[in-house]
């Protein structure tokens, strides 16, 4: 009998992946054992958003923590979020599916190199407020006067004193587009965000052009020259609100991370919504090529076993105490 069979590479078990709908069973149940609840960012994997307790953008997630009236809250999005919900409700446990999901903008600003260049104002005598976009890590925070959202940005910034000069971090391309907005001048951190980085103006014309009538629903940490094509130009919950309100079936074209989609469709399933950049030449079809590998990491299966192992968890650090006022200040006065 020959063994030849047996010297062949060696067979690897095959990989099983886990059933949606159970996962979503399971952790269904596990909320209610734990006595938890699931808030999810808009630009997380639509079955999560699905089986969450509260969905929204940075501002209305960030509010919500603070009302649940559960002890333990399950934070799917990127790490600055769950230090917020941390931060706002310090008496609550807040989980996070994966630790390691991150925000290339909150990176690019980091304490220590902020403080340097806050000290190096100092010393030239110019008289600053400091403005983060939310998108920052608690640290960075807590050595800011003002956070804002693309929601409540225009609205805090009028308010601030004339004589004083803005620093306006990490996002450039956000604090660009506030400058137009607002009238105001910013010292601006040369921070980005990967995801809104990498759009194509050269392929959302082409979508355009391909689509009469189209609409182009920009975010404002979009580069100039996407915003300067764009029909409408918000956050994720005016992106939201605008689609709502449009009740003629209507082509988008999307300029922001494209989860962000399923929670278009759920509020208005009528119109065709197209990421961008969007259209293969070669066969008409469209990509969402541009997904952050930050919110990626969320998964069902770690939200489930987030719930069942009670951890990857948040733990309180002594600079969340400074970020606390600012927070507070910010977005729930």
């Amino acid at each position: 009998m020959s063994l030849d069979i047996l010297s062949g590479p060696p067979i690897s078990a095959p990989v099983f992946e886990e059933d949606p709908l159970d996962l979503m069973d399971e952790i269904d149940a596990l909320k209610r054992e734990k006595n938890a609840s699931i808030l999810a960012h808009y630009y997380v994997d639509g079955e999560i958003q699905d089986i969450a307790d509260f969905t929204g953008d940075s501002l209305k997630l960030a509010r919500d923590a603070t009302t649940v009236e559960s002890p333990t809250i399950v934070f799917c999005g990127v790490h600055f979020m769950g230090e917020s919900a941390k931060i706002l409700s310090p008496e609550k446990r807040v989980l996070m599916p994966d630790l390691l999901a991150g925000c290339s903008l909150a990176d690019s600003c980091p304490h220590d190199a902020l403080k340097a260049f806050q000290d190096k104002l100092r010393a030239e005598g110019r008289e600053f407020v400091t403005v983060a976009y939310i998108n920052t890590t608690a640290a960075t925070k807590s050595l800011c006067d003002w956070i804002v959202t693309s929601g409540n940005a225009r609205e805090i910034i009028d308010k601030l004193p004339a004589d004083k000069e803005i620093l306006f971090v990490p996002d450039q391309h956000l604090g660009r587009y506030l400058m137009e907005v607002t009238g105001r001048e910013f010292i601006l951190w040369p921070g980005s965000c990967m995801v809104h980085e990498i759009f194509s103006l050269q392929d959302l014309l082409r979508a355009k052009r391909n689509k009469p009538g189209s609409v182009i629903l920009s975010h404002p940490e979009c580069p100039q020259n996407i915003l300067e094509v764009s029909d409408v130009i918000g956050g994720t919950e005016k992106m939201r609100r605008h689609v709502q309100s449009i009740a003629e079936p209507t082509t988008f074209l999307v300029a922001t991370e494209p989860a962000m989609i399923h929670a278009f469709k759920q509020v208005a399933p009528q119109h065709e919504y197209i990421p961008v950049p969007g259209i293969m030449a070669s066969t008409g079809e469209t990509c969402a090529c541009n997904r952050c590998p930050h919110m990626a990491r969320n998964t069902l299966a770690k939200v489930r076993d987030c719930l069942r192992d009670e951890k990857p968890e948040i733990v309180w650090q002594p600079y969340f105490e400074q970020a606390r006022d600012v927070l507070r200040r910010s977005l729930l006065q």
